[in-house]
């Protein structure tokens, strides 16, 4: 099979690369089998905390009383009952992200491996791992959508911080304090005053992947996301591939996992994914989400134009730039 990325910028079909990612139904190999086994562990909890993070109502209202009411010990009391539950919410949200970060690093150790020649060779002969990878990137991007549209998680947070620290100057014990120290307070606090914290967790640990194994070509990582883009692409955009899909939500999936990989490739690759030397087709990309019902993908969009880092060098295409406006 000829190079992917040697043939994505063909506008001729027959040259577009004969390659589906078959996200809806691959099984691991033998070979895989055992990397599938740990991240297959993680995933399983991924759906769980989508769900607690979209039912997360945050304690508003008892906040509001104990502030306006500061001697009122009975509204003091309910607000600090209401927010200590959700403060270990918050704090397993953020330990999952840790999770899915080394289940990341097992993934990219199996993707970008001396055992293919090519990362189009390892996508195509390791379906299930690059599911696996495809899955992570749909819950990061999930995850940050619901976070971004819930300011109840910062208010809770810093209200749970703010009566801890006036709990401690006045010697009251906190039945809370067990729950979260103060060095993971200040962890938790700076993950969630991220805008994206959980694709921010993916880019950290994806750069700390490549300055960890030194021996290992940064190209490998960074051909690895670009073929993984260009392949969402091209399913995208190809309908013989995309009448492939037996449900309209693989097309959502696939877009969200295209827009990861972007997002993950700017913060790896030196020069970012909208520069010319770029492998990715950031025109195509583009253009195949403007082509989806305006609604669904605009999050998608938006995520390109606030959350890349490139974007906004001068090196960057101004068709690009204009595009995304």
């Amino acid at each position: 099979m000829g190079n992917l990325l040697k043939v994505l910028t063909c506008t001729d079909l027959e040259q577009e690369p004969n390659f589906f990612l078959d996200f809806e139904n691959a099984q691991p190999t033998d070979a895989e089998r055992e990397v599938w086994e740990q991240v297959d562990v993680v995933l399983k909890d991924a759906k769980a905390v989508l769900d607690e993070l979209q039912a997360y109502k945050g304690a508003g209202q008892e906040i509001r009383e104990a502030i306006q009411n500061p001697n009122d010990e009975v509204l003091q009391e309910q607000a600090w009952a209401a927010v200590v539950p959700l403060v270990g919410k918050l704090k397993k949200f953020y330990q999952f992200s840790q999770r899915l970060e080394a289940a990341l690093h097992s993934l990219l150790g199996a993707l970008t491996s001396e055992t293919y020649n090519d990362p189009t060779q390892h996508l195509e002969r390791e379906q299930a791992l690059a599911k696996q990878f495809a899955e992570i990137l749909h819950f990061t991007l999930r995850f940050d959508e619901l976070k971004m549209t819930n300011p109840a998680i910062q208010n809770d947070f810093s209200y749970y911080r703010r009566t801890l620290s006036r709990m401690r100057i006045n010697n009251v014990p906190a039945d809370g304090e067990n729950e979260v120290n103060n060095e993971l307070a200040n962890r938790i606090s700076l993950f969630y005053a991220d805008a994206t914290p959980m694709l921010k967790a993916l880019s950290d640990g994806t750069t700390k992947f490549v300055s960890e194994n030194k021996n290992l070509p940064i190209e490998n990582t960074t051909d690895c996301l670009s073929t993984m883009a260009s392949v969402c692409k091209v399913m995208l955009e190809t309908p013989e591939y995309r009448s492939r899909f037996t449900s309209e939500e693989t097309v959502s999936f696939c877009l969200r996992v295209m827009v990861g990989v972007i997002i993950l490739y700017d913060y790896v690759h030196p020069v970012g994914a909208f520069a010319k030397s770029s492998k990715i087709d950031m025109k195509g990309c583009i253009k195949v989400l403007k082509d989806q019902p305006p609604n669904s993908v605009e999050g998608l969009l938006n995520a390109l134009r606030y959350t890349t880092k490139h974007l906004n060098d001068e090196s960057t295409n101004k068709t690009i730039k204009s595009m995304l406006q």
